[in-house]
């Protein structure tokens, strides 16, 4: 057997690369040498039939194959997010090549929300409509296939979301959650089960020549901006679609590309060159999708991904850069709004444990994207709401990872009108009168769930790495995990006591950094972006420890390699003219008066006065910050909670990474830094 450290080396070897590759395989679940082979090199692997997964597979397809010999009009119902658009348009374009008569409908997210519903069965049959395909949805729409049963039209379920207590009755339903947690196909988005569905029938009617390519664009664009995991089959599908995306046989996504500006490196000596990464389309394409969907037609999408015509397709295309830019606008303003309601009801979210924000007049169609960002920010899982009208509420929850959205839902359903979604996300409605009750049920099946340790959670860190090792070979090699998403996340570093050289505010609130660390003689510096951290890290401490993933920078012509920070802390190794801390220790005794203290700073945070100092013995080393009040916050360095009071036996225990209380001992820090060496 051999240790971590030698089977790191000795994948290493293997792999041809640096050990810290080696770590990184360990990390994510590598055991022999063979799961590193089938992980480095996805096509290896032999993957099971689609058709012995999906146990109606094979009559979907018959379906579709007896609905196109007969003419029969096909009607695909679709959803407004970027699976769902990506999804319709895959199934639009797949059965027009087959020649069948297909049409689509999507929603209303304003009027209607999410899913399949009674209208739309009803005007699909007024339309002489015979078959049903829904793409993204369905799977939780009894009353609406019941309906269209009832109405004699065939119905496909096509979903992924998670299975509820009774399944609709349609004809067929393709699910992955209805198939083995072990089959590579189980983590399939929306657009992976219609990408199955499309290549099935086209195999079964001899005209699969010309229509994968196109097909595997649409799955990799969707997968992507649906963060859906990237193991199995996404995994393999989506390494294959991204070397596809660049030169796009699409004109819709060739224009996409061209107005959001993202590069593909087809004439660049770029170790990335003819292949983009999963983050240029999740933060670059697949944004503006989606929002499309969230506050505009989602036919413009449509349009876009189904045209052949390059001008129809740019002129969609900057459709969606406005729509977006709007969005952009919008969750700007709500998260704001979001925070100070927060913050002035100064919620207990360490007893709450669940945030739920309703407030009037938010645009329903963004508060997913800002609920993902309270998240972020606060550590716990987020229910966000806006009133329709004064008598109902319409919203959207995130979640972490101990903490089930759909699962939390489905406990709250007989106080919901309308809900559906799967393990990390979710939209509901409820009547406005069952809000303090839905408040309730939320915070108690969190306390079943979640413990204190589980809030604002720690950064995975993948390996400590020196800044004297991060160079264009290492980030070269770091492609072979690629492409890194959901269950299969971007390699993260820590540096330890990196010096901060130079920062400044760029953009929308993005700290851009230039950091450096010495080793013997030599000094190691790099450049580094912190993505809207302004507002509460600004400035940061001279001296910090980092969390961090690699990425390129491209300016004027120069690429470069920077470091995009995830994760900053105090250092856990102080400045030397600070005692030497240690990890755990007790306060005991009474905090005396710091102006006493020879190593003592004084400074001003929101306009109010405080002293500070650094309390040391030959094994601890206490940061103790007193305000105009006589209250003092004493944290041991390195420990995430401290005590408040005026003495030590009344001192309460507090969270030092909550917002306030992080930000007054990093303005703690720098004043003590700034001092005379």
């Amino acid at each position: 057997m051999y240790s971590a450290a030698e089977f790191a080396q000795k994948l290493a070897e293997v792999a041809q690369t640096s050990p810290i590759i080696g770590q990184l395989l360990i990390n994510r679940g590598v055991e022999t040498l063979e799961q590193a082979q089938a992980f480095l090199e996805p096509e290896s692997q032999v993957l099971p039939s689609p058709v012995e997964e999906f146990p109606d597979l094979a009559l979907s397809v018959e379906l579709l194959n007896t609905a196109i010999a007969h003419d029969k009009k096909i009607a695909i119902c679709g959803d407004y997010d970027a699976d769902g658009m990506t999804s319709t348009a895959l199934l639009l374009r797949s059965l027009r090549w087959l020649g069948a008569n297909v049409d689509y409908a999507i929603p209303s997210r304003m009027h209607e929300g999410y899913g399949i519903n009674q209208r739309i069965v009803e005007e699909f049959k007024r339309e002489g409509v015979e078959l049903i395909l829904t793409v993204d949805n369905g799977i939780s729409a009894i009353d609406a296939i019941a309906k269209a049963r009832e109405l004699e039209l065939t119905v496909i379920i096509t979903d992924h979301h998670d299975i509820p207590q009774q399944l609709p009755p349609a004809n067929a339903i393709l699910n992955p959650k209805l198939i083995p947690e072990s089959s590579p196909y189980r983590g399939l988005a929306g657009v992976g089960v219609a990408y199955i569905l499309a290549v099935s029938l086209a195999q079964k009617l001899g005209q699969i020549a010309g229509l994968v390519k196109p097909l595997l664009e649409l799955f990799t664009l969707g997968t992507i901006a649906d963060l859906a995991p990237l193991t199995g089959v996404n995994r393999r599908w989506v390494k294959r679609g991204l070397r596809l995306l660049p030169q796009s046989q699409l004109a819709g996504v060739q224009a996409l590309i061209q107005v959001a500006g993202v590069q593909s490196n087809t004439n660049s000596t770029s170790v990335n060159a003819k292949s983009l990464k999963p983050d240029d389309i999740g933060f670059r394409l697949g944004p503006r999708i989606n929002a499309v969907g969230r506050i505009a037609d989602p036919q413009i999408v449509i349009d876009l991904l189904t045209t052949d015509d390059m001008g129809t397709a740019l002129e969609r295309a900057m459709q969606c850069e406005q729509i977006n830019q709007h969005r952009q606008q919008l969750c700007e303003q709500i998260e704001q709004e979001a925070i100070a309601y927060i913050e002035q009801n100064q919620i207990d979210l360490l007893q709450e444990r669940v945030l739920v924000v309703v407030q009037a007049d938010w645009h329903h169609g963004v508060i997913g994207i800002v609920a993902s960002r309270l998240v972020e920010r606060y550590g716990v899982p987020v229910f966000i709401g806006t009133y329709e009208d004064e008598h109902h509420i319409r919203g959207s929850a995130r979640g972490i990872p101990e903490f089930h959205v759909f699962a939390a839902l489905d406990f709250c359903q007989d106080l919901l009108g309308k809900f559906g979604g799967h393990k990390a996300a979710g939209g509901f409605s409820l009547p406005a009168e069952n809000l303090t009750a839905l408040r309730s049920r939320l915070r108690e099946f969190a306390h079943q769930c979640l413990q204190i340790e589980h809030l604002k959670p720690l950064i995975k860190i993948d390996a400590q790495v020196h800044l004297s090792q991060i160079d264009r070979q290492l980030y070269k090699q770091l492609d072979a995990l690629h492409p890194c998403g959901i269950d299969n996340p971007n390699p993260l570093f820590w540096s330890a006591n990196v010096e901060v050289i130079e920062q400044r505010i760029v953009g929308k609130g993005h700290i851009k950094l230039k950091l450096a660390q010495n080793e013997n003689t030599q000094r190691f510096q790099i450049s580094a972006i912190a993505w809207r951290k302004a507002r509460d890290y600004f400035p940061l401490p001279p001296r910090i420890d980092i969390a961090y993933c690699l990425r390129e920078n491209t300016w004027n012509g120069n690429t470069t390699i920077e470091l995009e920070l995830v994760g900053v802390r105090l250092p856990t190794q102080p400045a030397k003219r600070e005692s030497q801390p240690v990890k755990e220790v007790a306060a005991s005794g009474e905090v005396s008066s710091l102006e006493h203290r020879r190593n003592f700073a004084e400074f001003y945070y929101n306009q109010r006065r405080y002293i500070c100092g650094i309390f040391a013995s030959s094994s601890t080393a206490e940061l103790r910050i007193k305000n105009d009040q006589g209250q003092i916050l004493a944290i041991i360095q390195g420990d995430s909670t401290g005590f408040l009071g005026t003495k030590r036996e009344n001192a309460q225990q507090v969270d030092i990474t909550r917002s306030h209380f992080h930000q007054l001992v990093i303005a703690a820090y720098t004043a003590l830094n700034q001092l005379p060496k």
